[in-house]
C-alpha cells in the first residue's frame, strides 16, 4: 500500500512539472480577464488611445529619427517597463480580490501506518490473554488508514467587505494604470528634450568653431599691426587672450556634444557608443500662433493628466479601505461542508458528510479593529492631501510652461535680430581696426557679442520645440503621434 501511495504522488509531481515544462498550465491564466485592463506592453497606456510603438514598423535605417528615439526609449527604457510590470501585477492583485466570490474547495489524504499491541503480561500471579509468564502470547494488529476529505468553504455575507477590498484593488489597478501613462509620458518628454539638447549641443559646438574662426581673424589684424608698428602689443595680448577663450569654449562644447549622446543613449535604454548616428530634426519655425487663455489650459490639465487621475484613483481606492476595515468588526456568514471516507484495512470503510452554515462573530479582537479603521481613515485623509497638492503643482506647471513658452517663442524672432545686429557689428568693428580707426577693446567687445548670439539664437530655436514638449506634458497630452507629425510638417494642436 505504502509503495502504490509513493509511486502516485512521484507520477503527480512528475506530471505537474512536465506540464509546467511544456507550457502548459495547471489553471487558466487569467480567469477573470484582469490583465485586460492593462496594455500589452509597456510603451503604450491602456487608458489612452493610439498605435503601440512596440508593434514592428518594418526596419529601421542606420540613423535614428526622432521617432525612431521616442518608440525605442518607450519600448526600453526600465521605468515604462517596470511601470507596466506594476499594473500587471495589480491586475493580478484583483483577481485575487475577485476570487472571494467563489467558494473554496479543498482536499486532504491523510495516509497512516498505526499498531497495536495486546498481552504477554501477568498480573496478580495470573497469565493475561491466557499467557504463561514471560511466555504469554503477544498479539500484534497493524492498521493502514486512508481518510480522503473534501471541503468546501463558501462566504455568503460579510457586511461588504468583500466587495470593498474588491472595489480598493480595483482602484489600485487603476492607480496603475494611470502611473504607467504617466512614466510614458515622462519618458518621451525625457526623450524629446535628450534628442533636442544633442543637436542644440552641436549646433552650440559650431557657432563656437565660427568664433573661433572670427577670433582668429581679429588676432591675425592686431598682430599684424603689431608687427608694421601701428598698434601697441597691448592690443596683441588682448586679441591672443580672446582667441585662447574661445578655444577654451569649442574645447567645452565638444565635450558637451558627447556628454548629450550618452544621455540621449540612456534615455533610450541603450549603451552610448561613438557609432551611433541620429538623423537631424526637421526646423520648421512656429506658425503665426493661436492665443489661448492659459485658465482654459489648465482646466483642460486636470481632465487629462494621468498622475492627477492617478492621485483620484488611490482616493477612492483608499475610500474602498475604509469600508473593509469595518467591515472586519462584523458578523460572517459561510456556507461550510464536508465529506470524509475512511478505509482501514481489518476494518470496515465508513463514509460521512455535513453541509451547513457558519456564523462567525468577532467579540473582541483587542481594539485592532479599531485602530485598524482609524488608520484606513487617516490614509484616505493622506490620499487626498496628496491629490490637492499635485492638482495644485499641475496649475502652477501649466502656468510656468505657457509663459515659458510664450517668452521662447518671442525670443526666436528678437534672437535672430540680435544675430544680425552683431554680426554687421563685429564687421564695422573689425573694419574699423584694420583701417587704423578703432581699437581692440571695441573689436573685441563685438567678437564676444558675437559669440553670445550665435549661442542665444541657437538655444532660443532648440528651447521653443522642448518648450511645446514641456507644456504637452504639463497639459497630459503628449504623444507619439503628434511629435510625428510635427516632425513631418505639419503644425497644429493644443500647444501651438
Amino acid at each position: 500500500m505504502l509503495r502504490w501511495i509513493k509511486g502516485l504522488m512521484a507520477l503527480t509531481l512528475s506530471s505537474v512539472v512536465r506540464a509546467e515544462d511544456e507550457g502548459f498550465p495547471i489553471y487558466p491564466k487569467d480567469p477573470f480577464s484582469t490583465h485586460d485592463a492593462v496594455s500589452s506592453t509597456p510603451a503604450r497606456s491602456s487608458n489612452q488611445a493610439g498605435s503601440d510603438p512596440c508593434l514592428p514598423r518594418g526596419v529601421r535605417g542606420e540613423r535614428w529619427s526622432l521617432i525612431d528615439v521616442i518608440e525605442q526609449a518607450l519600448c526600453h527604457n526600465p521605468q515604462t517597463r517596470q511601470a507596466w510590470a506594476n499594473a500587471r501585477m495589480q491586475a493580478s492583485q484583483l483577481g485575487v480580490a475577485e476570487a472571494a466570490y467563489l467558494p473554496s474547495f479543498n482536499f486532504t489524504l491523510p495516509v497512516s501506518r498505526s499498531q497495536n499491541t495486546a498481552g504477554g503480561g501477568i498480573s496478580n500471579g495470573v497469565p493475561i490473554n491466557g499467557g504463561g509468564g514471560t511466555n504469554g502470547a503477544v498479539r500484534n494488529t497493524q492498521y493502514t488508514r486512508l481518510v480522503p476529505t473534501l471541503s468546501v468553504n463558501y462566504l455568503l455575507f460579510d457586511f461588504g467587505g468583500r466587495a470593498a477590498r474588491v472595489e480598493a484593488a480595483r482602484q489600485t489597478l487603476e492607480v496603475a494604470n494611470w502611473q504607467h501613462a504617466s512614466v510614458i509620458q515622462n519618458v518621451l518628454f525625457a526623450a524629446i528634450q535628450a534628442y533636442y539638447q544633442l543637436f542644440a549641443s552641436r549646433a552650440s559646438l559650431e557657432a563656437a568653431e565660427q568664433t573661433v574662426k572670427s577670433m582668429q581673424v581679429a588676432y591675425d589684424s592686431a598682430a599684424y599691426r603689431f608687427d608694421v608698428g601701428s598698434a601697441a602689443l597691448g592690443d596683441k595680448l588682448q586679441a591672443q587672450t580672446t582667441l585662447a577663450q574661445a578655444k577654451v569654449n569649442r574645447r567645452t562644447a565638444e565635450g558637451g556634444a558627447k556628454a548629450a549622446v550618452g544621455v540621449l543613449a540612456n534615455v533610450m535604454g541603450l549603451t552610448p557608443n561613438h557609432l551611433m548616428e541620429f538623423e537631424a530634426p526637421n526646423l520648421v519655425g512656429p506658425d503665426p500662433e493661436r492665443e489661448r487663455d492659459v485658465e482654459v489650459l489648465i482646466d483642460l490639465a486636470r481632465e487629462a493628466r494621468p498622475d492627477l487621475a492617478a492621485a483620484e484613483a488611490q482616493v477612492k481606492s483608499s475610500e474602498a479601505n475604509v469600508l473593509a476595515a469595518k467591515s472586519l468588526g462584523m458578523p460572517q456568514l459561510s456556507l461550510v461542508g464536508n465529506y470524509s471516507y475512511l478505509d482501514s484495512i481489518n476494518t470496515v470503510a465508513v463514509s460521512s458528510w455535513a453541509i451547513g452554515v457558519q456564523v462567525s462573530v468577532p467579540l473582541f479582537t483587542g481594539f485592532s479593529n479599531t485602530y485598524q479603521v482609524h488608520a484606513a481613515e487617516e490614509q484616505l485623509e493622506v490620499q487626498a492631501a496628496s491629490r490637492d497638492q499635485l492638482e495644485q503643482a499641475i496649475t502652477q506647471g501649466v502656468w510656468q510652461s505657457y509663459y515659458t513658452l510664450a517668452a521662447t517663442r518671442d525670443n526666436l524672432a528678437n534672437t535672430e535680430e540680435l544675430l544680425v545686429a552683431a554680426k554687421e557689428a563685429e564687421r564695422v568693428a573689425l573694419g574699423r581696426y584694420r583701417e587704423g580707426v578703432g581699437n581692440i577693446v571695441e573689436l573685441t567687445n563685438a567678437e564676444n557679442n558675437l559669440a553670445n548670439a550665435r549661442f542665444s539664437f541657437v538655444q532660443a530655436h532648440y528651447n521653443w520645440r522642448i518648450g511645446k514638449a514641456q507644456l504637452a506634458q504639463a497639459l497630459g497630452r503628449l504623444d507619439v503621434d503628434d511629435v510625428e507629425a510635427v516632425e513631418g510638417g505639419r503644425q497644429g494642436g493644443v500647444i501651438d
